[in-house]
């Protein structure tokens, strides 16, 4: 007998549940480690005991997935801190101060689209004085005194959470950004190249008429190690959901080398690692990120490898199924809150890496 589960086809019937699509009918290829992908996430790793991280790649808040699939985890209590490009960020305010975005084909002619002031991300359209006044709202925002000193981006995102939830309000516009639902929620969310992005510009372009913020990418490194380390020496585990890939996928991964290479503190790696993605490892789109090549630098566990997933796939397409998969099940939990907790968590990883300072590992 074979090892594996038996394949039984049978027809699919109207008012099929997601769960029961997933399930039943996802039987090999990538709709297999889709399947894989939805079970690992519902039944281990968002689990009580297990720290979520979530990383953003790809414009996916333009298409509406901010509110419609990272939203829903967050309130949930199923992603506890995020690392976003800053775009993902930036593009989501549009829906928050009430302006329109459409979808559209992705065949059209881009100088006539240019000459008419509309701006394209593939089959999506919006005006360009919808990047015209979000800028001109951030840049209201970001003049504000608490803004006027050096920060993480964690704090960054935090204190621009709190504008943009108040203008959500106050507009009544019925849209719950990334950012106002981690403020809510005490989500931390880093970005881990923070210059690169409509919000990087115009934070350097305040910096052009003598504003005073700075971003510290040092503390970004420091807290969301922290934030890996605090859920393993408290006896939890730490999962990394990747959506893409890029700088934000190493930014989170990268936790573990910096705790046992960099601060030389005992680790294993990351318990649970579920990533959808197009990319190739043989063309180097993927070089040195597939679970198994992440284990040689310390990022995964290798003890966890078959709780690693990668489902070779569009985010815009099986994110959303893994959502509504994990919603099925009734998953939730209560919100950690771990931005609150940063300044602890830091502290805990300082007093570590005092301690096994100079001290040689046995595996050494």
């Amino acid at each position: 007998m074979p090892p594996g589960r038996r394949i039984v086809p049978t027809p699919i019937t109207a008012g099929l549940r997601v769960d029961e699509l997933v399930e039943r009918y996802f039987t090999a290829y990538n709709g297999a480690r889709l399947r894989e992908a939805c079970q690992v996430l519902a039944d281990k790793a968002m689990s009580d005991g297990v720290t979520v991280g979530l990383t953003i790649t790809g414009a996916l808040t333009p298409a509406g997935l901010g509110y419609s699939t990272v939203v829903p985890m967050i309130e949930a209590g199923l992603v506890d801190w995020i690392v976003s490009t800053g775009a993902n960020l930036y593009h989501d305010i549009h829906y928050s101060l009430g302006f329109q975005l459409f979808s559209a084909s992705p065949y059209l002619n881009d100088l006539k689209l240019r000459e008419e002031k509309i701006i394209r991300i593939y089959d999506i359209l919006f005006d360009q004085d919808v990047l015209l006044e979000s800028d001109a709202f951030l840049r209201r925002v970001l003049v504000a005194p608490e803004f006027q000193r050096r920060m993480g981006t964690s704090e960054l995102h935090y204190l621009l959470g709190k504008y943009v939830r108040a203008t959500e309000d106050e507009l009544g516009t019925g849209h719950r950004s990334i950012l106002s639902a981690a403020y809510a929620s005490g989500v931390p969310i880093y970005t881990s190249s923070p210059g690169d992005s409509t919000l990087g510009m115009n934070v350097a372009a305040l910096r052009l008429d003598g504003n005073a913020l700075q971003i510290d990418v040092e503390s970004d490194v420091n807290e969301s190690t922290a934030i890996v380390y605090d859920a393993k020496a408290s006896g939890g585990q730490s999962a990394v959901v990747i959506l893409g890939g890029g700088s934000p996928k190493n930014f989170a991964l990268q936790t573990e080398p910096q705790i046992q290479e960099i601060l030389n503190i005992p680790e294993a790696g990351h318990d649970y690692f579920v990533q959808f993605t197009d990319a190739r490892p043989d063309t180097g789109g993927l070089s040195g990120a597939t679970p198994s090549e992440a284990m040689t630098w310390g990022k995964i566990d290798p003890e966890q490898l078959p709780d690693s997933v990668v489902c070779y796939a569009d985010s815009t397409i099986a994110w959303p199924i893994a959502v509504a998969y994990v919603l099925s099940k009734g998953r939730q939990r209560p919100l950690k809150r771990l931005y609150e907790r940063r300044g602890e968590m830091v502290e805990r990883l300082r007093q570590a890496y005092e301690a096994n300072k100079g001290k040689v590992h046995a595996d050494e």
